[in-house]
């Protein structure tokens, strides 16, 4: 009888795993087919924070000293081409991806290389440049974006550095140029917590942004998809060899992953890429003008700075030279992050600005305890629950919120509260689950191919039992590259 039940449950068990794959092939027709440019998203959660940057743009003070981080690009092992005290121009390779020599990662500045920082087994852990007063560039051959062929176009995004800014799903990791992907895809509606307003940044990009998507559009038999915001004019409005969609909605509808979920969702053996709106710009001027410029304007926001607003410097440059000129406030006891909120990494006051970030976030550090806290009303916190919270009674209000966690890790509590936040076509309770006791079959048939850790960062934001969604999940995709590949 045992033996009987026991098949009848495995029987179970893979026809669910069936009926999941044929319904996400299904979706995944349907939506090619009748799939409007206007997209709503429903679910989600808007986090208003004090600390807005005001839309107006200066020069940060110049940065001395530049850092290449090899944890900023996951999955890859570098290998050095340079060493110490060698003098390098802005542009040219410090070391490569062992894996594939062709992926190329390069100096944002001209200047000498002051310092390499090892880690256990010698692992390379970051690499230090003091910058010329003047930069100096590699001067790439510009091409003819009409005529150019796909091969010639990856051939100089590779040898000019700019690939590792297209990125894969799936896996979320740096695109394989080996593999041609279905469609590519561009987010330029943010919705993350104080993010960069990209109709601001990049007016007046349109010419590098077109460069951009022309020769992209030449890497895959697809579309290059764009989303944009449904209320504001974008720079992308007009531009041609993309499709744009109008989006509206609470975050998470300005992620990437959102997008590709409500028009190509990916299934088996499917590839597409992804590209931040910033970083097209960085391409678009290479094709242009043949130098890797890698000037990046970036959002100081948090309520902890005195004047949020946007700056312009480089990737890689010190923190210090952002926060502290009308930056953080004094004697103020806060975290600075790279990047947003809920996705972003800390960093301290001497660290530098990471390779993909476009906000600096400076917000009150949460170490103190709050007595009684979890046993009276609540009007100054964000919340999905009206059990002790207040937020929906005021849905406009812009919080001042720290970093404590308001609780301890603990078991998953089943609560209903991911489902709400979460607007992928899939489940998010049960991919997390599967993630953890590594479930190959079912984190394939669950959808694990088209999500990276950020579509859990609201879920994890939520979540009453204080997992780490994201770890979670780019755990989870680093078994499937090992194990499937």
């Amino acid at each position: 009888m045992q033996i009987l039940t026991k098949k009848i449950h495995l029987n179970v068990g893979r026809n669910a795993l069936l009926i999941c794959k044929f319904a996400r092939f299904l979706d995944t027709n349907f939506k090619k087919k009748y799939m409007s440019n206007d997209i709503r998203i429903k679910k989600g959660l808007d986090i208003k924070l004090v600390g807005a940057a005001a839309l107006s743009k200066t020069a940060a003070i110049k940065s001395n000293f530049y850092t290449i981080r090899p944890e900023d690009f996951h999955g890859i092992t570098p290998k050095l081409v340079v060493k110490v005290n060698q003098k390098v121009k802005a542009g040219e390779p410090v070391f490569f991806d062992k894996s594939n020599e062709d992926i190329k990662f390069v100096s944002p500045v001209s200047g000498e290389i002051i310092e390499i920082t090892r880690g256990e087994k010698r692992r390379i852990l970051e690499l230090k440049i003091k910058a010329d007063k003047t930069l100096t560039f590699i001067e790439h051959k510009k091409l003819n974006l009409k005529s150019a062929k796909s091969e010639d176009i990856k051939a100089l995004l590779l040898a000019s550095g700019c690939w590792p800014f297209v990125k894969q799903r799936p896996y979320d990791v740096i695109a394989d140029p080996d593999r041609s992907p279905k469609s590519i895809f561009v987010s330029a509606h943010a919705t993350a917590p104080l993010a960069a307003d990209y109709n601001f940044t990049l007016k007046g990009k349109e010419s590098e942004l077109q460069a951009a998507v022309t020769a992209l559009s030449k890497l895959t038999d697809g579309i290059v998809h764009v989303g944009v915001s449904k209320d504001a004019h974008s720079p992308f409005t007009n531009l041609e060899d993309i499709t744009t969609h109008r989006i509206s909605g609470p975050h998470p509808s300005g992620n990437v992953g959102t997008l590709i979920n409500k028009i190509d969702p990916i299934n088996k053996g499917e590839t597409v890429w992804t590209v931040t709106p910033q970083d097209l710009v960085i391409i678009g001027e290479l094709l242009l003008t043949g130098k890797f410029n890698a000037e990046r304007t970036v959002a100081l926001v948090g309520s902890q700075i005195e004047e949020p607003r946007y700056l312009t410097t480089r990737i890689g440059s010190e923190v210090a030279t952002m926060i502290y000129d009308r930056g953080i406030q004094k004697d103020a006891h806060a975290r600075i992050i790279s990047g947003n909120v809920l996705t972003g990494k800390e960093v301290k006051p001497d660290g530098h600005l990471d390779y993909y970030s476009n906000v600096i976030t400076v917000i009150p550090e949460g170490d103190d305890y709050e007595f009684f806290g979890w046993n009276k009303p609540v009007f100054n916190k964000v919340s999905t629950s009206r059990a002790l919270t207040f937020s929906w009674l005021t849905p406009n209000k812009k919080y001042d919120l720290n970093t404590n966690t308001n609780g301890e890790h603990r078991a998953f509590v089943i609560t209903g509260s991911y489902e709400e936040v979460f607007p992928l076509d899939m489940y998010p309770m049960q991919v997390l689950k599967a993630c953890m006791y590594k479930d190959l079959d079912e984190m394939e048939a669950l959808g694990m191919y088209e999500v990276a850790p950020e579509d859990f960062a609201l879920t994890e934001f939520v979540c009453v039992s204080k997992q780490p969604h994201q770890k979670i999940i780019r755990e989870g995709l680093d078994l499937m590259i090992k194990e499937i590949g």
